[in-house]
Protein backbone atom coordinates (compact mmCIF):
# COMPACT_ATOMS: atom_id res chain seq x y z
CA UNK A 1 0.00 0.00 0.00
CA UNK A 2 2.45 2.35 0.56
CA UNK A 3 4.12 2.13 -2.50
CA UNK A 4 1.33 3.77 -4.41
CA UNK A 5 2.61 6.94 -3.62
CA UNK A 6 6.13 6.37 -5.02
CA UNK A 7 8.99 5.50 -2.17
CA UNK A 8 7.87 5.74 1.20
CA UNK A 9 11.30 6.68 2.64
CA UNK A 10 11.12 10.07 0.37
CA UNK A 11 7.23 11.03 0.95
CA UNK A 12 6.73 10.05 4.21
CA UNK A 13 9.37 12.03 6.09
CA UNK A 14 8.65 14.92 4.10
CA UNK A 15 4.44 14.23 4.84
CA UNK A 16 5.74 14.27 8.43
CA UNK A 17 7.93 17.42 8.49
CA UNK A 18 4.99 19.35 7.34
CA UNK A 19 1.91 17.59 9.78
CA UNK A 20 4.45 18.99 12.49
CA UNK A 21 5.36 22.50 11.25
CA UNK A 22 2.27 23.25 10.65
CA UNK A 23 1.58 22.20 14.04
CA UNK A 24 3.87 24.63 15.59
CA UNK A 25 2.86 27.21 13.42
CA UNK A 26 -0.54 26.72 14.34
CA UNK A 27 0.78 26.70 18.28
CA UNK A 28 3.07 30.18 17.71
CA UNK A 29 -0.15 32.29 16.41
CA UNK A 30 -3.10 30.47 18.76
CA UNK A 31 -0.77 30.03 22.14
CA UNK A 32 1.05 33.27 21.10
CA UNK A 33 -2.26 35.50 21.21
CA UNK A 34 -2.96 34.15 24.94
CA UNK A 35 0.56 34.60 26.11
CA UNK A 36 0.67 37.70 25.36
CA UNK A 37 -2.35 38.45 26.75
CA UNK A 38 -0.75 37.35 29.77
CA UNK A 39 2.27 39.58 29.31
CA UNK A 40 0.15 42.63 29.12
CA UNK A 41 -1.45 41.94 32.52
CA UNK A 42 0.65 44.59 34.20
CA UNK A 43 -0.52 46.96 32.19
CA UNK A 44 -4.56 46.84 32.70
CA UNK A 45 -6.22 47.53 35.50
CA UNK A 46 -8.18 44.66 37.86
CA UNK A 47 -11.63 44.97 35.59
CA UNK A 48 -10.15 44.84 32.25
CA UNK A 49 -7.70 41.82 33.77
CA UNK A 50 -11.12 40.14 33.92
CA UNK A 51 -12.05 40.84 30.47
CA UNK A 52 -8.81 39.69 29.23
CA UNK A 53 -9.11 36.65 30.75
CA UNK A 54 -12.36 36.29 29.41
CA UNK A 55 -11.01 36.86 25.82
CA UNK A 56 -9.30 33.65 25.99
CA UNK A 57 -10.49 31.74 28.53
CA UNK A 58 -12.88 29.19 25.78
CA UNK A 59 -9.18 28.73 23.66
CA UNK A 60 -6.21 28.59 25.76
CA UNK A 61 -6.29 25.19 26.64
CA UNK A 62 -6.95 23.64 23.29
CA UNK A 63 -4.29 26.18 21.71
CA UNK A 64 -1.52 24.18 24.28
CA UNK A 65 -2.85 20.97 22.41
CA UNK A 66 -0.92 21.66 19.33
CA UNK A 67 2.13 22.19 21.17
CA UNK A 68 1.50 18.24 22.22
CA UNK A 69 0.67 17.36 18.82
CA UNK A 70 4.36 18.94 17.51
CA UNK A 71 6.40 17.59 20.06
CA UNK A 72 4.97 14.20 20.27
CA UNK A 73 5.00 13.87 16.08
CA UNK A 74 9.21 14.75 16.96
CA UNK A 75 9.38 11.91 18.97
CA UNK A 76 7.65 9.82 16.96
CA UNK A 77 8.80 10.36 13.33
CA UNK A 78 12.30 11.73 14.19
CA UNK A 79 13.30 10.19 17.43
CA UNK A 80 16.84 10.57 16.66
CA UNK A 81 16.25 14.43 16.19
CA UNK A 82 14.07 14.71 19.35
CA UNK A 83 17.00 13.07 21.35
CA UNK A 84 19.44 15.76 20.06
CA UNK A 85 17.08 18.82 20.24
CA UNK A 86 15.72 18.22 23.94
CA UNK A 87 19.04 17.33 24.94
CA UNK A 88 20.80 20.89 23.53
CA UNK A 89 17.68 22.31 25.21
CA UNK A 90 16.99 20.88 28.19
CA UNK A 91 16.89 23.80 30.81
CA UNK A 92 14.98 26.33 28.45
CA UNK A 93 12.33 23.20 27.69
CA UNK A 94 11.76 22.85 31.63
CA UNK A 95 11.49 26.45 32.26
CA UNK A 96 8.78 26.28 29.71
CA UNK A 97 6.92 23.48 31.48
CA UNK A 98 7.31 25.01 34.64
CA UNK A 99 6.09 28.58 33.33
CA UNK A 100 2.97 26.69 31.47
CA UNK A 101 1.77 24.96 34.40
CA UNK A 102 1.96 28.14 36.42
CA UNK A 103 -0.12 29.88 34.11
CA UNK A 104 -2.40 27.05 34.03
CA UNK A 105 -2.75 27.20 37.42
CA UNK A 106 -3.41 31.00 38.08
CA UNK A 107 -5.96 30.72 35.79
CA UNK A 108 -8.85 28.67 37.51
CA UNK A 109 -6.98 30.11 40.88
CA UNK A 110 -7.36 33.79 40.37
CA UNK A 111 -11.01 33.70 40.37
CA UNK A 112 -11.88 31.28 42.59
CA UNK A 113 -9.03 31.83 45.31
CA UNK A 114 -10.35 34.49 48.26
CA UNK A 115 -10.27 38.04 46.65
CA UNK A 116 -7.11 39.22 48.83
CA UNK A 117 -5.21 36.46 47.21
CA UNK A 118 -6.23 37.48 43.64
CA UNK A 119 -2.92 39.92 43.16
CA UNK A 120 -0.96 36.66 43.65
CA UNK A 121 -2.52 34.80 41.14
CA UNK A 122 -2.42 37.62 38.61
CA UNK A 123 0.97 38.01 39.27
CA UNK A 124 1.54 34.09 38.63
CA UNK A 125 -0.18 34.32 35.40
CA UNK A 126 1.85 36.95 34.47
CA UNK A 127 4.81 35.55 35.19
CA UNK A 128 4.44 32.11 33.82
CA UNK A 129 3.02 33.95 30.32
CA UNK A 130 6.40 35.53 30.36
CA UNK A 131 8.84 32.66 31.35
CA UNK A 132 6.84 30.58 28.99
CA UNK A 133 7.43 33.35 26.03
CA UNK A 134 11.08 33.85 26.75
CA UNK A 135 12.46 30.38 27.51
CA UNK A 136 10.41 29.87 23.61
CA UNK A 137 12.61 32.26 21.84
CA UNK A 138 15.17 31.45 23.80
CA UNK A 139 15.09 28.06 21.97
CA UNK A 140 14.28 29.29 18.79
CA UNK A 141 17.79 31.47 18.84
CA UNK A 142 19.64 28.30 19.88
CA UNK A 143 17.81 26.27 16.85
CA UNK A 144 18.62 29.33 14.37
CA UNK A 145 22.45 29.16 15.52
CA UNK A 146 22.52 25.38 15.33
CA UNK A 147 22.22 24.33 18.94
CA UNK A 148 25.63 25.16 19.75
CA UNK A 149 27.05 26.85 22.91
CA UNK A 150 29.31 29.90 22.51
CA UNK A 151 28.71 32.92 24.13
CA UNK A 152 27.67 34.85 21.09
CA UNK A 153 24.93 32.20 20.33
CA UNK A 154 24.04 32.72 24.15
CA UNK A 155 23.77 36.88 23.46
CA UNK A 156 21.45 35.96 20.32
CA UNK A 157 19.39 33.46 22.00
CA UNK A 158 18.27 35.54 24.78
CA UNK A 159 17.69 38.73 21.99
CA UNK A 160 15.81 36.40 20.23
CA UNK A 161 14.07 35.65 23.52
CA UNK A 162 12.85 39.33 24.57
CA UNK A 163 11.78 39.82 21.13
CA UNK A 164 9.32 36.77 20.49
CA UNK A 165 7.91 37.59 24.05
CA UNK A 166 7.36 41.20 22.37
CA UNK A 167 6.02 39.62 19.32
CA UNK A 168 3.72 37.66 21.45
CA UNK A 169 2.89 40.60 23.67
CA UNK A 170 1.95 42.14 20.26
CA UNK A 171 -0.44 39.74 18.68
CA UNK A 172 -2.18 39.05 21.93
CA UNK A 173 -2.89 42.86 21.91
CA UNK A 174 -4.36 42.27 18.77
CA UNK A 175 -6.89 39.75 20.08
CA UNK A 176 -7.59 42.14 22.40
CA UNK A 177 -8.82 44.70 19.45
CA UNK A 178 -10.65 42.02 18.02
CA UNK A 179 -12.40 40.42 20.91
CA UNK A 180 -12.46 43.55 23.53
CA UNK A 181 -14.48 47.10 22.62
CA UNK A 182 -14.61 50.52 24.87
CA UNK A 183 -11.27 51.87 26.90
CA UNK A 184 -9.63 48.05 26.62
CA UNK A 185 -9.56 48.46 22.64
CA UNK A 186 -8.03 51.48 22.93
CA UNK A 187 -5.48 50.76 25.66
CA UNK A 188 -5.18 47.36 23.24
CA UNK A 189 -4.65 49.66 20.13
CA UNK A 190 -2.04 51.85 22.12
CA UNK A 191 0.12 48.08 23.54
CA UNK A 192 0.19 47.29 19.50
CA UNK A 193 1.69 50.22 18.47
CA UNK A 194 4.69 50.05 20.56
CA UNK A 195 4.55 46.17 20.23
CA UNK A 196 4.91 46.76 16.37
CA UNK A 197 8.69 48.15 16.85
CA UNK A 198 9.73 44.41 18.58
CA UNK A 199 8.16 42.57 15.93
CA UNK A 200 9.94 43.88 13.69
CA UNK A 201 13.13 44.45 15.19
CA UNK A 202 12.93 40.76 15.97
CA UNK A 203 11.68 39.58 12.32
CA UNK A 204 14.95 41.56 11.55
CA UNK A 205 17.16 40.17 14.00
CA UNK A 206 16.30 36.78 12.38
CA UNK A 207 16.82 37.77 8.82
CA UNK A 208 20.28 39.03 9.36
CA UNK A 209 21.23 36.20 11.43
CA UNK A 210 19.93 33.00 9.49
CA UNK A 211 21.89 32.83 6.10
CA UNK A 212 24.95 33.66 8.19
CA UNK A 213 24.63 30.34 10.05
CA UNK A 214 25.45 28.18 7.11
CA UNK A 215 26.66 28.66 3.01
CA UNK A 216 24.20 26.58 2.30
CA UNK A 217 20.99 28.92 3.76
CA UNK A 218 23.54 31.85 2.71
CA UNK A 219 22.94 30.32 -0.90
CA UNK A 220 19.46 29.83 -0.75
CA UNK A 221 19.00 33.38 -0.24
CA UNK A 222 21.00 35.26 -2.18
CA UNK A 223 22.52 33.09 -5.26
CA UNK A 224 20.29 33.22 -8.94
CA UNK A 225 17.43 31.98 -9.21
CA UNK A 226 17.05 30.90 -5.67
CA UNK A 227 16.48 34.59 -4.61
CA UNK A 228 13.46 34.48 -6.65
CA UNK A 229 11.70 31.80 -4.76
CA UNK A 230 12.14 34.03 -1.23
CA UNK A 231 11.56 37.38 -2.60
CA UNK A 232 8.40 37.55 -2.17
CA UNK A 233 8.35 36.58 1.37
CA UNK A 234 9.96 39.95 2.44
CA UNK A 235 8.36 42.12 -0.01
CA UNK A 236 5.05 40.56 1.32
CA UNK A 237 5.94 40.87 4.76
CA UNK A 238 6.99 44.50 4.33
CA UNK A 239 3.78 45.48 2.83
CA UNK A 240 1.42 43.94 5.78
CA UNK A 241 3.94 46.09 8.27
CA UNK A 242 2.93 49.36 6.56
CA UNK A 243 -0.61 48.23 6.51
CA UNK A 244 -0.26 47.30 9.96
CA UNK A 245 1.14 50.63 10.99
CA UNK A 246 -1.70 52.58 9.03
CA UNK A 247 -4.48 50.58 9.94
CA UNK A 248 -3.29 50.94 14.08
CA UNK A 249 -3.49 54.83 13.70
CA UNK A 250 -7.11 54.74 12.47
CA UNK A 251 -8.58 52.40 15.20
CA UNK A 252 -10.60 51.79 16.76
CA UNK A 253 -13.15 52.99 14.09
CA UNK A 254 -16.51 53.93 15.40
CA UNK A 255 -18.23 50.66 13.98
CA UNK A 256 -15.13 48.67 14.96
CA UNK A 257 -15.66 47.57 11.33
CA UNK A 258 -11.57 47.01 11.07
CA UNK A 259 -10.77 45.75 14.41
CA UNK A 260 -10.01 42.37 12.81
CA UNK A 261 -7.86 43.55 10.22
CA UNK A 262 -4.36 43.95 13.01
CA UNK A 263 -4.96 40.23 14.14
CA UNK A 264 -5.11 38.82 10.63
CA UNK A 265 -2.32 40.47 9.86
CA UNK A 266 -0.18 39.97 12.64
CA UNK A 267 -1.26 36.12 11.91
CA UNK A 268 0.18 36.64 8.17
CA UNK A 269 3.43 37.60 9.18
CA UNK A 270 3.84 34.78 11.48
CA UNK A 271 3.29 32.56 8.67
CA UNK A 272 5.48 34.92 6.35
CA UNK A 273 8.09 34.20 9.06
CA UNK A 274 7.53 30.62 9.31
CA UNK A 275 7.09 29.92 5.73
CA UNK A 276 10.94 31.73 5.25
CA UNK A 277 13.02 29.69 8.17
CA UNK A 278 11.05 26.15 6.49
CA UNK A 279 12.55 27.05 3.17
CA UNK A 280 16.19 28.11 4.67
CA UNK A 281 16.21 25.12 6.77
CA UNK A 282 15.12 22.61 4.76
CA UNK A 283 16.15 19.47 4.69
CA UNK A 284 17.57 19.52 8.06
CA UNK A 285 15.55 18.77 11.02
CA UNK A 286 18.50 19.83 13.16
CA UNK A 287 20.43 22.49 11.63
CA UNK A 288 23.34 21.30 9.56
CA UNK A 289 23.43 17.88 11.74
CA UNK A 290 20.58 15.71 10.43
CA UNK A 291 18.30 15.86 7.63
CA UNK A 292 14.53 14.71 7.95
CA UNK A 293 15.35 11.89 5.86
CA UNK A 294 18.28 10.77 8.27
CA UNK A 295 16.62 11.30 11.28
CA UNK A 296 13.30 9.91 10.34
CA UNK A 297 11.88 6.58 11.78
CA UNK A 298 11.44 3.51 9.51
CA UNK A 299 8.70 4.35 7.13
CA UNK A 300 6.72 0.76 8.30
CA UNK A 301 6.42 2.49 11.78
CA UNK A 302 5.85 6.18 10.49
CA UNK A 303 3.12 4.65 8.12
CA UNK A 304 1.13 3.16 11.15
CA UNK A 305 1.53 6.83 12.73
CA UNK A 306 0.54 8.37 9.59
CA UNK A 307 -2.91 6.21 9.60
CA UNK A 308 -3.54 7.32 13.66
CA UNK A 309 -2.49 10.97 12.50
CA UNK A 310 -5.21 10.98 10.06
CA UNK A 311 -7.85 10.06 12.95
CA UNK A 312 -6.63 12.41 15.74
CA UNK A 313 -5.53 15.73 13.47
CA UNK A 314 -9.33 16.41 12.14
CA UNK A 315 -10.28 15.43 15.93
CA UNK A 316 -7.86 18.18 16.93
CA UNK A 317 -8.77 20.39 14.43
CA UNK A 318 -12.74 20.37 14.49
CA UNK A 319 -12.58 21.03 18.24
CA UNK A 320 -10.55 24.29 17.46
CA UNK A 321 -12.76 25.28 15.16
CA UNK A 322 -15.70 24.62 16.84
CA UNK A 323 -14.62 26.48 19.75
CA UNK A 324 -13.81 29.58 17.85
CA UNK A 325 -16.75 29.84 16.00
CA UNK A 326 -19.27 29.42 19.27
CA UNK A 327 -17.33 31.98 21.24
CA UNK A 328 -17.10 34.30 18.28
CA UNK A 329 -18.16 37.70 19.35
CA UNK A 330 -16.64 40.18 21.76
CA UNK A 331 -15.48 39.13 25.01
CA UNK A 332 -18.17 39.09 27.96
CA UNK A 333 -18.08 39.41 31.71
CA UNK A 334 -16.00 36.82 33.47
CA UNK A 335 -17.96 33.81 34.88
CA UNK A 336 -17.15 30.82 36.07
CA UNK A 337 -21.04 29.75 37.28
Amino acid sequence: MMTLFGDPAQWLPVAFATLMGVSILIYVILDGFDLGVGILFPFADEAEKDRMVASIGPFWDANETWLVLAIGLLLVAFPAAHGAILTALYLPVAIMLVGLILRGVAFEFRVKAPGHHKVYWNTAFYVGSLITALSQGFMLGKYIMGLESTMGIWIFAVMTSVFLAVGYSFIGACWLILKTDGALQRKAVAWARGGIWGLIIGLALISIATPLVSERIFAKWFTFPEVLLLLPLPLMSALLVGLLWFALRQLPTRNDSWAWFPFAAAIALFTLAFFGMAYSFYPYVVPEQLTIYEAASAPESLFIILVGTVFVLPVIAGYSVLSYTIFRGKATELRYD
